[in-house]
């Protein structure tokens, strides 16, 4: 974990401590010792999990500059990326981390436990049917998702759980400047407006990823998101919907 924390605090500025360092050490563990009989992750190799799994959730924090005090939901968290390990640097966000998949959400149950880390609730639903849910609608100040969806669907499942004065991050690959372009009209009717794209490079890795950065700046209309299932099969179009 020394060479992450070296890389954490050449990219991010980060000091990572040794109780945070022991913690992510037993993540490693956990993930690599479940992932023998589940897969969790195609990421199999210590060294690479602690680049493009642990340093690139830290790189949030280039763009959630104080999360201290946030409430936070992670949408597909998957093996809890990037929320987890947000919560292992800054204990006192309260985050809640969506996750359909029942395997997946039975890992980040055993890992909450197994770090004590207190202030998080795991769903194992749908994100259109958490989104419709008036205790989750509109109640974050992020809303944050790794390699979820095309931006169009995505802005559908993370806009509508975002307050009004709160932002949304997308962790994208290389298509994330066409994406954005192709899902404007999607995002300004959902009640958002792009703020800006943020490049991440990670050592050892040629894939150009992006940070994307969504303001929530109107509330999202009633109708959105659409019943489970809607989003991903009839994206929003790139011009103006028509009314049905």
């Amino acid at each position: 974990m020394r060479e992450l924390a070296k890389q954490a605090n050449n990219l991010l500025g980060i000091r990572l401590s040794p109780a945070q360092m022991e913690a992510l050490a037993i993540y490693e563990r956990e993930l690599l010792r479940w992932n023998e009989k589940i897969n969790l992750t195609a990421v199999r190799d210590p060294e690479q999990i602690r680049v493009k799994h642990f340093l690139d959730s830290l790189t949030c924090l280039l763009v959630i500059k104080d999360p201290s005090r946030s409430k936070i939901i992670d949408v597909g968290t998957g093996a809890g990326f990037p929320g987890i390990p947000l919560k292992i640097l800054y204990p006192s966000i309260q985050l809640t981390l969506v996750e359909s998949v029942g395997k997946k959400a039975n890992f980040c149950c055993h890992l909450v436990r197994l770090l004590n880390l207190e202030g998080v609730q795991v769903l194992q639903e749908r994100v259109e049917a958490i989104g419709r849910m008036p205790q989750h609608r509109e109640q974050y100040d992020w809303a944050t998702a790794r390699a979820v969806a095309v931006m169009n669907v995505l802005a559908e499942y993370i806009l509508p759980l975002v307050k009004v004065g709160g932002a949304a991050l997308a962790m994208k690959g290389e298509h994330a400047p066409a994406e954005v372009h192709t899902a404007e009209n999607a995002i300004r009717l959902l009640g958002g407006h792009i703020r800006k794209l943020v490049p991440v490079t990670l050592p050892g890795v040629v894939e150009e990823r992006y940070l994307v950065v969504m303001d929530k700046v109107v509330a999202t209309p009633d109708k959105y998101p659409r019943r489970v299932g809607f989003p991903s099969k009839h994206p929003l179009l790139a011009a103006p919907e028509p009314d049905r």
